[in-house]
């Protein structure tokens, strides 16, 4: 069943306030993440994004790498810093890997990815981690400059069954050990939450158990509260499930789009405080649509999401 919603219509950039408060500094330097698919429908990013924003382009597994590699291709054309996933068990082995990054950087000049095991349970070939694709060389020796990694604020039961954490900070700390050993600037780019605590929380064992890798926190951008709970449950957000359980049995914001208003309101304060230092990006995944999110940055980050074509 549909929601009805209420949202207001976004004004364009150039007449939208000065933004105020703690989300514009947040904002700085954010990030977003598309598919060849959902950003064949925007029609130009310069009119959505600031310029030279870094922006993931996931590899949904089946999807035809020429596909992303002229997505990649469109948005740096478009001035923008693309970043493919590399899925470690959507890659049959070490000749197709060496071609993907071949074919990226000789046709988008591509030197950034998002390292990680993937969405398949049976690897398609030899790779079944994100370690192993680090652990080939190929990153380094095509000069790659910036590797992310995955993060898991609320765990991940494909790697820790009993809901605990053990086997995900192991894989973390290795990666740490990784990072300091390569050129490449090392970042844990997380899936989304919905609670600030547990997240705030989280980011403070890393920083305890002696990870230093920047955290660029995974955020929802604005959607129907039914797809953020499709979402959530596909993607195990279990802890941050409740929210938007309660927010659903209050009919005065059934109707309405959920925004990250509030929780990055209290991220805010919460680094305010001197807590999660670590957390030094916000990552969006616009699960309502690349517009909508855009548009709601625009709305409340100031300068720091004015989009290149307003520039």
């Amino acid at each position: 069943m549909a929601l009805l919603s209420f949202r207001k219509p976004a004004r364009p950039a150039a007449a939208l306030l000065p933004a105020s408060g703690a989300i514009p500094a947040l904002l700085e330097g954010y990030s977003i993440e598309v598919m060849p698919r959902t950003a064949e429908k925007v029609e130009d990013f310069r009119a959505l994004l600031p310029a030279g924003t870094r922006v993931y382009i996931a590899h949904i597994d089946g999807t035809e790498i020429a596909d992303m590699v002229a997505t990649a291709r469109r948005l740096r054309d478009e001035g923008f810093e693309p970043m493919p996933h590399f899925p470690a068990r959507s890659i049959p082995g070490p000749a197709t890997l060496a071609d993907w990054i071949r074919r990226y950087q000789a046709e988008a000049g591509v030197r950034q990815g998002l390292i990680l095991g993937g969405g398949i349970a049976t690897p398609r070939g030899e790779y079944h981690s994100a370690m192993q694709l680090l652990e080939s060389g190929f990153f380094d020796d095509a000069g790659f400059t910036d590797l992310h990694v995955a993060g898991h604020p609320e765990g991940n039961r494909d790697i820790d069954p009993d809901g605990g954490e053990a086997e995900v900070m192991a894989a973390l700390k290795w990666k740490q050990d990784f990072a300091n050993r390569t050129d490449a600037r090392f970042a844990i780019a997380t899936q989304f939450a919905f609670s600030v605590k547990p997240v705030v929380a989280w980011a403070e064992r890393l920083a305890a158990a002696g990870i230093e890798m920047p955290v660029h926190l995974g955020v929802a951008g604005p959607a129907k509260l039914q797809t953020l709970i499709k979402f959530a449950i596909a993607c195990g957000v279990g802890n941050s499930l409740g929210v938007l359980q309660k927010r659903a049995k209050d009919v005065t914001k059934l109707l309405m789009p959920f925004e990250p208003t509030d929780f990055l309101s209290e991220l805010a304060a919460e680094k305010d405080a001197g807590r999660a230092t670590n957390i030094e990006r916000i990552h969006f995944f616009p699960l309502g649509g690349i517009k909508a999110n855009a548009e709601w940055a625009i709305a409340h980050g100031g300068e720091a999401a004015r989009p290149a074509s307003a520039a």
